[in-house]
């Protein structure tokens, strides 16, 4: 009862903090600058991550990009000194803790302190439990979830120490809600998403509030990792439309970005929905990609 009361009190508060929010909808968000900053980036040999890291060139930040694909990490440093960044690129495998230990030690003497650190590299097995062998299992949470540890771990004293930096932890709309086939891939990203959350709290517990943090949730993207994807929500995404997502989202600081941006209103109503509504909405949205299923029924 006393908490009841203690939660009526905040009502006001409530009311006023929604219609800032509401304010603020409206109002252009302040773009930092990041010209000069260190941004590291894991996976930037492909996909979002070599994308992400012509954008940041192009603003003019000092690159050092990761990755397990010696060819695609030269290719992306040759681009990024084309568009006139200063780059280093070193081959890492994020699946393996000691190897991301030693390269951030290579790191801090040949670069200096990274200020701005995207955790982009990740895995996907679209299979069902049974298909999926358990050295997957175990590479899936290495890259997708510990690989954020060891890296934030490595970088992340540095930032507190100036009270400034930026950690972006790329997760997935399959962080906030479940698919069947891609078991071992969303229990991933919900504890990416976790670890983002539980980050950005305990960091202004410390009182480090000048070390911001942002979470990126897109739906599939077209970067040929799924096969064949398809929903009623709407075409799949293209890489470059979820890296113009995530740039807005890092140079105004926000938490959580949605890609696309209705998805956060979905992610509410599965919150607040009744179960049987939930599941013929889920048939409504018709989630589909190829699949290795390895459970057999006795009927087959």
């Amino acid at each position: 009862m006393k908490f009841l009361l203690n939660s009526l009190l905040l009502l006001p508060l409530l009311i006023i903090f929604s219609l800032e929010s509401l304010v603020k909808l409206f109002i252009p968000k302040k773009r930092k600058s990041v010209t000069g900053e260190i941004v590291l980036i894991t996976g930037a040999g492909h996909g979002i991550g070599r994308l992400t890291a012509y954008e940041f060139a192009k603003l003019k930040s000092k690159l050092v990009l990761w990755d397990i694909n010696k060819h695609g990490i030269e290719e992306t440093a040759a681009e990024c000194k084309r568009l006139g960044a200063r780059v280093h690129a070193y081959v890492v495998d994020c699946s393996n803790r000691e190897d991301i230990y030693s390269s951030a030690k290579k790191v801090k003497a040949e670069v200096g302190d990274v200020s701005i650190l995207v955790n982009n590299a990740g895995v996907v097995y679209t299979s069902d439990l049974f298909a999926t062998q358990d050295p997957q299992i175990e590479k899936t949470f290495e890259v997708n979830v510990l690989a954020h540890f060891w890296t934030t771990k490595a970088f992340l004293p540095a930032m507190m120490e100036s009270n400034h930096g930026h950690i972006v932890t790329v997760a997935s709309l399959a962080g906030h809600t479940v698919v069947p086939f891609l078991l071992a891939y969303c229990s991933s990203k919900f504890a990416a998403v976790g670890f983002h959350k539980a980050l950005t709290d305990e960091l202004a517990a410390l009182k480090r509030t000048g070390v911001k943090t942002t979470c990126l949730c897109p739906n599939f993207i077209n970067t040929g990792f799924i096969k064949n994807p398809s929903t009623s929500l709407g075409p799949t995404l293209e890489p470059e439309q979820v890296v113009n997502s995530l740039m807005d989202g890092i140079l105004t600081e926000q938490k959580m970005i949605f890609v696309p941006s209705f998805a956060s209103f979905l992610m509410v109503l599965e919150r607040v929905l009744p179960e049987r509504f939930l599941a013929v909405l889920k048939q409504k949205i018709n989630v589909r990609f190829d699949a290795v299923i390895g459970y057999k029924s006795k009927g087959q």
